[in-house]
């Protein structure tokens, strides 16, 4: 069977506070339009300086346990040399360092194989931008 690599740009709405939005429905909704049963690889990529991509449990606190360890890692204030934007923007620049802007993940028959608990979920620290592009690719044959 040849390889085939589709790949769709979504918009998305983060608002404008810091938050984790849960990108897993959208990813099954692409995978079901393009996979058709098929092995291979989502990749997640937020083409974005100020946002990552992460797997974590969502709805149990550990999205907003996230958002409080990185508000303790990267402080909101003005010790930031990169200063345009709201106070403490620079952090928001930084994030990408911990929580890379991308994502590999299997893809099997159709689906993504996540463990139980698992969510792909946007990070966005950066209230100044509240509408965002992700890019959805799959790698399958």
């Amino acid at each position: 069977m040849a390889e085939s690599f589709t790949t769709r740009e979504i918009d998305v709405r983060t608002g404008s506070r810091e938050t984790v939005h849960d990108l897993t429905r959208e990813c099954a909704s692409f995978l079901r339009d393009v996979a058709a049963g098929r092995d291979g690889l989502l990749n997640v990529f937020a083409p974005h300086a100020t946002m990552g991509v992460a797997l974590l449990e969502t709805g149990a606190g550990s999205d907003d346990d996230l958002l409080s360890a990185l508000r303790d890692l990267l402080p909101p204030d003005d010790r930031w040399r990169h200063k345009h934007g709201s106070p403490g923007h620079g952090r928001d620049h930084v994030l990408p360092a911990l929580v890379p802007p991308h994502a590999t993940l299997p893809v099997v028959g159709g689906e993504l194989a996540l463990g139980t608990w698992q969510s792909v979920c946007l990070v966005d620290t950066n209230g100044d931008n509240p509408s965002r592009q992700v890019r959805l690719s799959f790698l399958g044959q």
